[in-house]
């Protein structure tokens, strides 16, 4: 028995650094893809080994997911707010030095996670059905609050929230396997690298940093830790609402951060959200990462000793994760200012695109063009893309008032 559950642990720190290298995959894709055949995998497994799989990937893909956001511009909804600091730093051939933050924000958020979970177990039950009574409130002044941290054009930014809103409600509501796919790979993935392509931006050689003087002085650490305390938690059991707005209410809180201090709380937050949304399905039953409904539809009723070992493998998961990610960056980091990043870029959107039309064809294609479409128009407005999770928030908005 242990020996399976060691196995599934090492193949699902496999599999999150798989998905986390493929730009535009979502961890929230493979784990549904993995859930359709969870029934054929059931009968050569048990559902434990199953349950620590998707959790080790999961936590391992917020670890890894940095590298394409940050080295091609390519990120998923998770990591997105991480192009602009990360492509600047990789312009001043300092890509590597913004990985490692990172990943000593993913670090910190281990030990996070453990001190919020006692409060996820014991205090959310019992305050979450007063939240539900009132959750399209809570959206509706949330999303308001980010609109309004548009520091110009905050007409806008309420315009692109709601075309993105729009977007999301047409396309939920198409005849789509993964509808989410063409939308937000199109409104976050492709919309950056067609402009990578246009500008015909060139990678400078890159430096690398010792690890060891990676880091934040003790006030920066402390303010970038407080901000992910403050949002990250929040998002984790608010439907509509991700790492990214996480980011953007937690540095609004704290106060302004430089770019060091955003990126650390990026990481941090990336992996609150993602570790937090297992034990919320253990204590409220509501599932708010695709890894958390594969593991809902595995394992009905999820048990104390079940989390347990959910909470153990996100631990010792994420401590692999941060290793494997420094070598992968290390890697990168040396070798990226030698391809043509224009060529780079065209194979990478050509990759996108095949993925979306493999899983949602024609139809998906058509979303996927008009979300790029909208993110392009969103990065000429110098507006910050975050406005664009509008495509979520919207939907499910409406969803908890009709």
């Amino acid at each position: 028995m242990i020996f399976y559950l060691i196995l599934a642990l090492a193949l699902g720190i496999l599999a999150g650094t798989i998905t986390g290298l493929i730009p535009g995959i979502h961890i929230n894709l493979i784990a549904i893809l993995l859930l359709s055949i969870s029934s054929s995998l059931l009968n050569i497994t048990s559902p434990l080994t199953l349950i620590i799989f998707i959790t080790a990937m999961a936590i391992t893909h917020t670890f890894v997911d940095f590298i394409p956001s940050i080295f091609l511009g390519a990120p998923d909804e998770d990591s997105v707010l991480s192009v602009l600091p990360g492509h600047k730093l990789l312009l001043k051939g300092r890509a590597y030095h913004a990985i490692i933050l990172t990943l000593r924000g993913s670090l910190t958020a281990l030990i996070i996670i453990l001190v919020f979970a006692p409060i996820f177990i014991y205090i959310l039950p019992k305050i979450y059905p007063y939240v539900l009574k009132i959750m399209p409130l809570i959206l509706i002044l949330t999303s308001i609050y980010l609109i309004s941290t548009e520091k110009q054009k905050k007409l806008w930014a309420l315009i692109i929230f709601l075309l993105a809103g729009f977007l999301g409600i047409a396309t939920l509501n198409l005849n789509l396997n993964q509808p989410l796919l063409p939308l937000l790979t199109g409104l976050f993935g492709a919309s950056n690298i067609i402009l990578s392509i246009k500008q015909k931006t060139k990678i400078p050689k890159q430096k690398l940093t010792k690890l060891k003087k990676v880091k934040l002085r003790s006030k920066s650490f402390l303010k970038a830790s407080l901000s992910s305390i403050i949002a990250a938690p929040l998002t984790s059991f608010l439907p509509g609402l991700g790492s990214a707005q996480a980011a953007v209410i937690g540095s609004n809180v704290a106060g302004d951060l430089d770019q060091r201090e955003f990126l650390f709380l990026l990481g941090a937050i990336n992996t609150i959200v993602m570790g937090l949304s297992f034990i919320a399905l253990y204590s409220i039953q509501k599932t708010r990462t695709g890894a958390a409904v594969a593991i809902a539809e595995i394992l009905p009723e999820l048990t104390k000793n079940k989390l347990f070992y959910i909470i153990l493998t996100i631990i010792i998961s994420g401590i692999i994760a941060f290793f494997i990610t420094i070598q992968i960056a290390k890697f990168t980091a040396k070798r990226i200012h030698k391809f043509n990043y224009s060529k780079l870029s065209i194979i990478i959107l050509a990759i996108l695109t095949i993925i979306t039309i493999y899983f949602t064809g024609l139809l998906g294609l058509l979303v996927f063009t008009i979300s790029a479409s909208l993110g392009i128009s969103t990065i000429f407005l110098g507006i910050r893309r975050m406005h664009l999770m509008g495509c979520l928030l919207v939907p499910t908005i409406l969803f908890y008032i009709f």
